[in-house]
């Protein structure tokens, strides 16, 4: 889990995104280590060339896309020593030699440095400031301090340095060298950067990489050489390299020696084999729920909790990862149609339960006749006992039927509808709906899942109608499966991204155009309920889908035949919170006034491991339950409320480094 934390000015900052920390657990192999490096590091990066390039091309129109230019090269260069190592300036006579686990970088001098350094510099005096000059001069001098004092190149870096004795061992083989070194000499703290703070989102996160990349040489640069093992004396330093932690010593092992943990590690991701996606014998056809049950669903209460912090598209543009590429809060929104999403620092199953305790009162249900509880959520941390067990519990509830989680993702109500509707026939009793997510811990460092996800709950109370009257579900229908690209379009955890939740965006887009164009076909052709002479497509008076990415879905809508505003859209305010989306947004619908009596709603929803499925029901706005609002938790024991108190800015934090 990767939580975020609340810093002194009361404002979200995702350390994964800055911090460069990997989990080498999940990796089994240098070529699975050098993708994710490629990734995060290297794609987006320029070389010092490259950047030379662009100097004398005229290319920086100003000093934002120059200094972003130097911060994505300096963690490209710092790509292996800031996701494995500790460096530790050590005297060279207090070096152990013959240690496995104490390295030495072996560095190439770096060619034509002084044009480049000069060029950069030039360069940057002479363009226009970006926004605001004061903060991209503190940038500019962190940044170009460690610019013009690189002394290697850094494309032929090697990922596992040599220990001291096969570097002692090398020919020729150039390290860092210092004649001195001041233990006290100034860096950053982690607090420090958490609470770097800046009026304009990008020069925020600028300033982060800025005092990360700081960090990652604590000592007199200027002084610093590069020298082989015979022109090093007892009492010079240089920079040992140590293992961050044991997983990554434990990567380091088993790069060097296969076979020794046991396993063989290069099987881990061996591709799979092609494979043919084939049709069903026969359609599934979607169930007529008055034909096909004897008990029918009435809903009787929907409540809803939002994570209690709001993010921003500035909050994420002040987090930008280096692996980013540039793009602004506006070209958030417009990409996909979310404008902020909401956070929580609290346990999934404390949303869950704040949402179940607002539907049972709204539906003046005792904990006594609850039969059933399914709870349906795709990111929950917790295993045994099920957050449907522990709800049962904590809701004192002696027993129940079934108390069950259900992974079905973004297609989460209508699965859960599914399966409260089987339990209902059984049970003849009210049975507890939860819908709940929380992606935020969850994204690292991937910026379309940082852009999208939210945190947020939903339970809705569902009793059996009284016998002969209808129920609110007059359709439900679920899907799963399809192409192989389609099932692993969204994966979590991701090995691949450090455990982090991925998201494949042309792959997620063709499941959605495939279940919609199904979902239609069968509206379409099953007749209405009350009205047989008009299809259930025509009895549609509202449709509230999966709230994925408002751009996207507009467009397929479009496509489909749907206009803009037969569709309810939250997601601006919310962000995608899979299971949880329709039902809160279902609740939005009410409290925004468009749902003002009771209406039939088209509930489509879609996702991971392509699960697909909608209900077509009856909401009467007289079920939805006053809002439950819970208050803002402090983060690692800061709060908002300190910021007034705290004092201090970026520009009090570079002051004590001279600048």
């Amino acid at each position: 889990m990767k939580p975020f934390v609340i810093n002194r000015y009361g404002r979200l900052v995702f350390p994964a995104n800055f911090l460069g920390d990997l989990d080498f657990s999940v990796l089994g192999t240098l070529e699975q280590f050098a993708a994710v490096i490629g990734r995060d590091f290297e794609a987006k990066a320029p070389t010092g060339t490259d950047i030379l390039a662009r100097v004398e091309s005229g290319a920086y129109p100003g000093r934002f896309e120059l200094l972003r230019d130097l911060g994505q090269n300096l963690y490209w260069v710092n790509r292996y020593a800031i996701t494995m190592f500790d460096k530790r300036p050590t005297r060279w006579r207090d070096l152990a030699r013959h240690r496995d686990d104490v390295f030495l970088p072996v560095l190439t001098p770096w060619e034509d440095s002084e044009r480049k350094v000069a060029a950069v510099e030039q360069a940057f005096r002479a363009l226009p400031a970006t926004w605001d000059a004061g903060t991209e001069d503190r940038v500019f001098d962190l940044l170009f301090a460690l610019f013009r004092t690189k002394l290697h190149h850094a494309t032929e870096l090697p990922a596992i340095k040599p220990t001291v004795a096969e570097f002692l061992a090398a020919p020729g083989a150039l390290t860092f060298v210092m004649p001195e070194y001041d233990p006290d000499y100034p860096v950053f703290r982690t607090e420090d950067i958490i609470d770097a703070h800046e009026s304009v989102p990008e020069l925020e996160a600028l300033m982060r990489w800025a005092m990360v990349l700081h960090n990652q040489y604590p000592w007199d640069r200027s002084r610093t050489e590069l020298r082989g093992a015979d022109g090093i004396g007892d009492d010079d330093f240089v920079v040992a390299f140590h293992p961050r932690n044991r997983d990554v010593m434990a990567f380091i092992d088993r790069v060097k020696s296969p076979g020794r943990a046991g396993q063989d590690a290069t099987a881990r991701n061996e591709p799979a084999e092609a494979i043919v996606a084939v049709a069903p014998v026969t359609p599934y056809p979607p169930v007529r729920v008055a034909e096909a049950f004897a008990v029918q669903p009435r809903f009787e209460a929907l409540a809803v909790v939002r994570g209690e912090h709001v993010c921003g598209n500035d909050d994420v543009i002040r987090n930008a990862s280096p692996s980013w590429s540039p793009m602004s809060a506006g070209e958030i929104a417009a990409k996909t149609g979310i404008e902020q999403r909401r956070y929580t620092s609290r346990e999934p199953e404390e949303l869950a339960l704040a949402a179940a305790r607002a539907a049972l009162a709204r539906s003046g249900r005792s904990a006594a006749e609850i039969g059933a509880i399914v709870v349906s959520s795709c990111t929950s941390n917790r295993q045994i006992p099920s957050t449907a067990c522990w709800l049962s519990g904590e809701l004192g509830l002696l027993q129940t039927h079934a108390s069950v989680d259900m992974v079905a993702a973004c297609a989460g109500l209508p699965y859960g509808l599914a399966e409260v509707i089987r339990q209902l026939q059984e049970v003849a009793r009210p049975v507890l709906l939860v819908c709940v997510e929380k992606f935020s811990d969850k994204i690292g460092n991937v910026r379309p899942s940082r852009m999208i996800f939210g945190d947020g709950a939903a339970a809705m109370v569902i009793g059996p109608a009284p016998a002969g009257q209808a129920g609110d579900v007059a359709v439900v229908q679920t899907y799963a499966s399809g192409p192989h690209s389609e099932v692993n379009s969204i994966i979590w955890p991701n090995s691949e991204f450090d455990g982090d939740i991925t998201v494949y965006g042309p792959e997620v887009k063709a499941l959605v155009q495939r279940y919609l164009a199904q979902m239609l076909g069968e509206l379409g052709a099953q007749p209405d309920p009350d009205q047989p002479e008009r299809t259930l497509l025509e009895s549609i008076e509202l449709i509230v889908p999966h709230q994925a990415n408002k751009t996207m879905i507009l467009n397929l809508a479009g496509k489909a035949g749907l206009s803009a505003g037969q569709l309810y859209f939250n997601v601006e305010k919310m962000g995608n919170v899979s299971a949880a989306s329709i039902p809160i947004a279902v609740f939005d619908a009410v409290r925004d006034g468009v749902i003002t009596r009771p209406t039939r709603v088209f509930a489509p929803g879609f996702g991971a491991g392509a699960v697909g499925g909608y209900a077509v029901m009856r909401i009467d706005p007289a079920i939805v339950a006053d809002e439950v609002v819970l208050d803002i938790k402090e983060d690692a024991g800061r709060s908002a409320a300190a910021a007034q108190s705290a004092g201090g800015t970026s520009d009090d934090i570079h002051a004590a480094f001279g600048g």
